[in-house]
């Protein structure tokens, strides 16, 4: 039986492509190490946190400001279906240069009237007596500083009206049946 041996340049390329290949597989080892030791970086892992936070703060504004707007129904709407509209009146003159906007009113969003540690306190067990709200949530909702929020809620937890929930960053808050006996005869949650 005979072999047919092929040319020499054959066996060349065939050499050449196996170490190419060779050599291309230690590169891609080389760059996947490269960007595993990148991944695990702590100055890295910071940056993520610091732009996930940023991320997580710009989401709870805009769920704030789509609360702050005002609804507006339609008087020949049905009343199960609420219809939003924004009316904004342009009028234009002869000439298209000149064109006048007239602004629309902006409602804006009553702000809490001073009151005591009491009636804060109570607002905010209202508050979270229908779902757990984190400290940022509060703050935005009643108007008030971090600082402000903070204490309030840290003087809540220590008498046993709202338990904090450590398992999750930021930390959650919800009220204890302490403090829903503290609300007494308000069962109604507010709702912001």
């Amino acid at each position: 039986m005979q072999v047919e041996i092929p040319d020499p340049q054959v066996i060349a390329y065939v050499i050449i492509a196996f170490v190419v290949g060779i050599f291309g597989m230690m590169i891609y080892s080389k760059i996947k190490s490269l960007t595993a030791q990148k991944t695990q970086d702590p100055a890295y892992l910071s940056r993520l946190e610091y732009y996930e936070r940023q991320l997580i703060d710009m989401k709870i504004r805009l769920d704030a400001m789509d609360l702050e707007e005002p609804e507006f129904q339609a008087p020949f709407a049905d009343k199960s279906e609420p219809v939003l509209e924004k009316k904004i009146e342009v009028k234009v003159e002869k000439e298209p240069e000149e064109v006048k906007i007239e602004p629309v009113k902006s409602v804006s969003k009553p702000r809490m009237p001073n009151m005591g540690f009491e009636g804060i306190a109570e607002h905010v067990l209202g508050l979270i007596t229908t779902k757990e709200m984190t400290s940022r949530d509060i703050q935005i909702t009643i108007g008030r500083s971090r600082e402000h929020t903070s204490r309030l809620m840290k003087r809540l937890f220590e008498e046993g009206l709202v338990q904090r929930n450590n398992k999750t960053k930021p930390f959650t808050y919800q009220i204890t049946e302490k403090g829903k006996a503290k609300l007494g005869n308000q069962e109604q949650p507010i709702t912001a």
